[in-house]
């Protein structure tokens, strides 16, 4: 793997909720990608969720609790990453505006959301990184998730070192900047809504006649995955970073252990 950067940067691995109960296979992928990078990780066990479900709908006094817990955990860390644009848009963008009004807690929140990065983005823009050493084939398609794209701009990074794999070819969708219809809270709230949203995604991916779907968020994946699976489509999917780790012996999402 080719970086830029010589030294060590500690960096504390937010692995993400759905990462631990559902792929933590994702985690192991993270942990790999970071130390091929040239980082020392720590994964503290202190971390819990990063608060979003609270946030959005409205319970800003858990969502507090919930992130002075973080901020706690991931002090002194020269770095947060997280394979999760989601989380990463949490922890940058709404820490601080959750803190409004409190000087410590705020300067310390920005703090934080200073040193967070989501994963890919993390690799290519802070580590210098330009290419995996990893195995994989056949034709992918990306899902851009709303946060990586619109919080976390990332967009070009996965698809960077996403190329500098033989033997992957990349087909866009159509419409890349649509959302899935996940959102959290939103896919319980208005399922109807939700459903039609993930089957027009899951049509333009089939549309593209990639074998696999990758993409950066695990709320993504697995609404888009369970979507597939239930219209019979063959198409597998993964979060990006096995695919970068070469660790995509686990069964794809949705396939069961």
């Amino acid at each position: 793997m080719a970086g830029s950067e010589n030294a060590q940067p500690q960096v504390g691995l937010f692995v993400t909720c759905l990462v631990d109960l559902m792929r933590p296979s994702v985690g192991f992928a993270a942990v790999k990608l970071l130390e091929d990078a040239g980082c020392h990780v720590a994964v503290p066990a202190a971390q819990t969720c990063c608060g979003q479900p609270a946030y959005n709908s409205g319970d800003k006094a858990d969502a507090k609790a919930i992130a002075r817990q973080t901020i706690d955990a991931f002090e002194g860390y020269d770095y947060v990453v997280a394979p999760s644009g989601s989380c990463a848009g949490m922890l940058t963008k709404h820490y601080p505006e959750l803190f409004e009004g409190d000087e410590e807690m705020s300067g310390r929140a920005r703090d934080l959301a200073l040193r967070t990065f989501e994963l890919v983005s993390f690799l290519t823009d802070v580590r210098g990184v330009t290419s995996v050493d990893a195995a994989f084939s056949g034709p992918v398609t990306y899902h851009d998730s709303c946060s990586s794209l619109r919080e976390m701009r990332v967009h070009d990074q996965p698809r960077k070192l996403l190329n500098s794999i033989d033997d992957v070819e990349i087909r866009e969708l159509t419409f890349n900047e649509a959302c899935c219809g996940f959102g959290g809270t939103f896919c319980v709230k208005y399922p109807d809504i939700s459903n039609k949203m993930v089957g027009d995604k899951c049509a333009d991916i089939m549309a593209t006649g990639a074998d696999t779907l990758l993409a950066g968020d695990m709320g993504c994946l697995l609404n888009i995955a369970g979507k597939l699976k239930r219209e019979g489509s063959p198409v597998e999917v993964r979060h990006v970073a096995e695919v970068l780790a070469g660790m995509t012996d686990t069964p794809s999402i949705g396939e069961g252990k």
